[in-house]
């Protein structure tokens, strides 16, 4: 096929190959592409697809959330009360001044080990054993004469007993003087003279039955009189016994604030001067701790307690609850609330006393102490870290099922006041945990039993082997059922300290 000479400029190129002139002639431009070029069209090829992958993995990414777990698994738990004091003895007293006076004598110092009965100090006794004396003599010469108050009423009585027989006899000669006189048998003179023998003998007997009642009252007012010294007596004696102090039972001077020749007073609490000395019984030791008040109701009599003391550390000792208080003690001031006139919110605490049962033999009165009480115990049971627990209302629960797999960030608090209906969804709380299944979080319900120091027990809700989620703290708290999840229990780096 011939080709036309000419100016070709002005016709289009027919369809097919490329042409290109040369010279007077037309050749087809064939793929003749270099190879650098070829590359470079390859390499934007991969690197669109790269950033198509990326692109779609990130936004994949962007609902998978990284979690902490712990397995549920059986092991043996024990619910502990842990609560801070101090040791005392079981058995102590604080001997406080009974008189005002100066110790002229004291006979033990802080430490000693006294048997009971035992001399510990003296005061001076001067005023008081001449007291003493004074009315030990008064109380003799009172007794001396109730002794001849009551000679002398024996001798009134006897006196009475001869007035009385006196009596008698002129009494029946008077009556047969009577007689005789009425037969003539006797003189007038006669007859005047046994009538006034029986008239004298009838006022002796009076006078003697006198005697006898004077007698009498002589010897109840001598009676009186030594019951009366007596008494005196046993006052001074007090007043003197009081300046001697003297151990009640065997124990260990734990306190001696005072030292001879100091003169103490009586009658002022925690004043200087007025305690002398602190004995304590150690043969009986106790921990004395205070319990918050969240924690007392599952503290009983009888449970067992491990106490440890600051001062002998890495030991253990053991004891049980022997004594529970039953008023609250405000933490901030140390005061009972019986004794305050006014209700307070601080928090309280009670006194719990724990018997040590082998307590060591150095041990001393004040030492700081801490006390695990064992409140409960159980065997082989199904638990889960107790940070694993969370808590959704129903309404939540609602809103997550209409939502699955979406994280939200945790709503702000309502400036208004809840609803009614909001109000009581938000009481109607429901406890449970997230498991993972199929990579994917899913909240279920549980009830709990005792708790120990790191994980609870679990009665229902999950099985035996489960994964749950533990953490952190932030997650748990935003976390949704249907959220996807990626586990990393690596233990996070710390933050250097500068």
């Amino acid at each position: 096929m011939g080709i036309c000479k000419g100016n070709l400029g002005s016709k289009r190129p027919p369809p097919g190959p490329l042409l290109a002139w040369s010279g007077d002639k037309l050749r087809t431009v064939t793929g003749t592409m270099k190879p650098w070029k070829k590359i470079a069209i390859s390499a934007g090829v991969v690197v669109l697809l790269a950033i198509i992958v990326s692109v779609t993995v990130h936004q994949s990414g962007k609902n998978v959330v990284t979690v902490q777990t712990g397995k549920a698994q059986r092991q043996d738990l024990s619910s502990v009360v842990s609560a801070s004091g101090e040791i005392r003895p079981k058995t102590y007293v604080n001997i406080g001044a009974n008189a005002f006076g100066k110790i002229t004598h004291l006979l033990v110092k802080e430490g000693d080990h006294v048997r009971k009965g035992q001399l510990l100090a003296q005061l001076e006794n001067v005023q008081s054993s001449a007291d003493v004396n004074a009315n030990q003599a008064s109380l003799q010469a009172a007794a001396t004469d109730a002794i001849a108050a009551e000679a002398a009423l024996k001798t009134s009585e006897a006196d009475l007993v001869r007035a009385k027989a006196d009596y008698d006899r002129n009494k029946l000669d008077w009556e047969r003087a009577q007689n005789l006189f009425k037969d003539g048998l006797i003189s007038k003179s006669d007859f005047d003279s046994r009538k006034n023998a029986w008239a004298t003998a009838d006022s002796g007997l009076v006078q003697a039955q006198a005697r006898v009642a004077q007698s009498k009252a002589q010897k109840d007012s001598a009676d009186k009189h030594v019951s009366q010294n007596r008494a005196t007596l046993t006052r001074f004696a007090d007043v003197l016994q009081k300046a001697t102090y003297t151990a009640p039972y065997d124990g260990v001077i734990t306190n001696l604030p005072v030292r001879e020749g100091e003169t103490v007073v009586m009658g002022i609490q925690n004043s200087p001067g007025s305690t002398l000395m602190t004995l304590a019984d150690m043969s009986v030791i106790t921990a004395e701790v205070k319990v918050d008040e969240t924690d007392i109701v599952n503290v009983h009599l009888g449970q067992p307690a491990e106490v440890t003391i600051d001062a002998i550390p890495k030991k253990v000792f053991h004891g049980t609850v022997s004594e529970i208080g039953d008023n609250a003690i405000v933490r901030s001031t140390g005061v009972a609330t019986s004794q305050q006139s006014t209700a307070s919110e601080e928090a309280k605490d009670f006194k719990v006393v724990v018997t040590v049962t082998d307590p060591p033999p150095d041990l001393r009165p004040g030492l700081s102490t801490t006390a695990k009480i064992t409140t409960a115990a159980r065997s082989n049971v199904l638990s889960i870290p107790i940070q694993a627990l969370s808590i959704r209302s129903k309404a939540q629960l609602e809103r997550e099922k209409s939502f699955p797999g979406a994280v939200h960030a945790a709503a702000p608090a309502p400036k208004d006041a809840p609803s009614k209906d909001e109000d009581k969804d938000h009481k109607q709380d429901v406890q449970g945990v997230f498991v993972i299944r199929n990579k994917k979080a899913e909240f279920v319900p549980v009830t709990t039993g005792i708790a120990g120091t790191s994980d609870i027990e679990v009665i229902n809700g999950v099985n035996e082997g489960d994964e749950v989620i533990t953490g952190s703290y932030k997650i748990l708290r935003t976390l949704r059922s249907g959220n996807s999840v990626k586990v990393d229990n690596s233990v996070p780096k710390k933050e250097e300290e500068t």
